[in-house]
């Protein structure tokens, strides 16, 4: 099932950890093995192996070796490459934006409310668009929660609203001037081809054009949403 040719020769690197030039960990340090995965448009066979190990090589992997590849249908060949990336990465020059909050209990929660908002809050939570994903809206917005801690609908000083699954943005912010929502959560698994940031990117134009876009706290997530996208749609 495997293709490709394994050096035996004694591999001579820097077994030291150096942050300014950070490889894949496989066994030894700076070893830089890597697996990979990917599906080519072709039939199964010598030629579509040898194509992968090349396509391979050109990713930076050396003495790539096929480990396994099997035919998903006609024209179409799902391979599973195994070798040494020769590229590297400075860690120290990588900045992020890292999230740091400080949580605050169920009862600080509903005490901070009544004090500072002196009424309930109205949230609404929904999936939107086609995406039918819900456990992660439900984790949120139902009271059972997630992980010993109570969803929304748990607490005192909130008026918690799901609406579930695949619902339309129009539908959405009809719901929420309907209910004068403070606080709107979106959640978007689907992510193929960049759906959920039209999706999220309508929602917000259609915010706009009702005026209530300044009115609420809009809050987007899902696996694929960064805090900078995040940021820049809520």
């Amino acid at each position: 099932m495997g293709g490709g040719l394994y050096s035996t020769e004694k591999k001579d690197f820097d077994k030291n950890l150096d942050l300014t030039k950070i490889k894949p960990y496989g066994d030894t340090m700076n070893d830089g093995k890597i697996q990979v995965s990917f599906t080519l448009p072709v039939d199964d066979g010598e030629k579509a192996i040898f194509a992968a190990l090349e396509l391979g090589k050109k990713m930076g992997i050396e003495e790539p070796s096929v480990a396994y590849h099997v035919s998903l249908d006609k024209g179409y060949t799902y391979f599973v490459l195994y070798g040494s990336l020769k590229h590297s990465i400075d860690y120290t020059k990588i900045k992020v934006e890292s999230v740091e909050i400080e949580a605050m209990t169920i009862e600080e929660i509903n005490d901070f409310i009544k004090a500072k908002i002196k009424r309930k809050l109205i949230v609404i939570g929904a999936t939107t668009g086609t995406d039918a994903h819900t456990v992660g809206i439900d984790a949120i917005m139902n009271r059972k929660g997630f992980a010993g801690h109570y969803g929304l609908e748990g607490y005192e000083m909130i008026d918690a609203y799901n609406l579930g699954s695949q619902v339309s943005n129009e539908t959405y912010v009809k719901k929420a001037i309907e209910l004068e929502a403070d606080v709107l959560l979106v959640s978007q698994t689907v992510t193929q081809k960049d759906i959920h940031v039209r999706n999220l990117t309508n929602l917000v134009d259609l915010l706009e054009a009702e005026e209530i876009r300044d009115k609420i706290v809009l809050i987007c997530g899902g696996p694929r949403i960064s805090n900078e996208l995040a940021k820049e749609l809520g």
